[in-house]
C-alpha cells in the first residue's frame, strides 16, 4: 500500500481528492474559481463537509462559471440560501457572487486569474519539505500578502488561512509530506 498524507486516508472521497487533485499545480481559471469558492465555503468548517457537497455546489453554482455567477439575482441568492444540499450561509453565498465579479475584474486586468495568482509564487510551486502534519502552517507571510491584495480588490472570505488552503489545493505550494508518494509526483 502507498504511503499518503494522514489526512488523505479518512475515506474513499478524501483519498481520491488527495491522490488526484490536492497539490497538483492548477492553471485553469474555471477550476481556480471553483477552488476559490469552495475554500471560501470551508471557512470555519472541515474540508470533508465541503467535499461531500462538492457536486451539489457545482450544480447550484452553474459549474462555478464566474460569468454566470456574477449575474445571480436576489431571487437566485434566496434560492441558494434555501438549498439544503449546499452550505446555506448567506454571507458566503453573497461573497461568492461578489467574488465572481472581482474574479472577472482580475481576469481583465491580468489576462487570466491564473497569471495573477501564480504571479505571487513566480509561476512555480513552492516545494516545502514537511515530515509531519503538525508542521504544516495554517497561513504564511505569503498567504497574508495575497489575502491583503485580494481584500484590497474587494474579494470577501479571503482570509490568510483560506488563501493558504487555496494555495495547497491548487499546487501553489507542495505540502504533501515528504514520505507521501504524491510529494515527488506533484513537483
Amino acid at each position: 500500500m502507498c504511503k499518503r498524507c494522514d489526512w488523505g486516508t479518512n475515506n474513499e472521497l478524501m483519498m481520491k481528492y488527495h491522490d488526484e487533485e490536492w497539490g497538483v499545480p492548477l492553471h485553469d481559471d474555471d477550476k481556480l474559481f471553483e477552488f476559490f469558492v469552495l475554500e471560501g465555503f470551508q471557512a470555519g468548517l472541515s474540508w470533508q463537509i465541503v467535499l461531500n457537497k462538492r457536486e451539489n455546489f457545482r450544480r447550484a453554482f452553474d459549474q462555478f462559471n464566474p460569468q454566470k455567477v456574477v449575474q445571480y439575482s436576489e431571487n437566485k441568492i434566496q434560492e441558494l440560501i434555501q438549498d439544503k444540499s449546499i452550505i446555506r450561509n448567506q454571507q458566503k453565498i453573497r461573497a461568492c457572487v461578489n467574488n465572481a465579479q472581482r474574479f472577472i475584474e482580475v481576469q481583465k486586468e491580468f489576462g487570466s486569474f491564473d497569471k495573477y495568482i501564480w504571479g505571487f509564487v513566480n509561476h512555480k510551486p513552492i516545494q516545502n519539505k514537511f515530515k509531519d502534519l503538525k508542521e504544516l502552517p495554517a497561513k504564511t507571510e505569503l498567504s497574508d500578502l495575497i489575502s491583503a491584495d485580494l481584500k484590497k480588490r474587494g474579494f470577501k472570505f479571503v482570509g490568510s488561512t483560506v488563501i493558504y488552503a487555496h494555495m495547497q489545493a491548487t499546487g501553489m505550494v507542495n505540502d504533501h509530506l515528504v514520505n507521501c508518494y504524491r510529494y515527488t509526483e506533484v513537483q
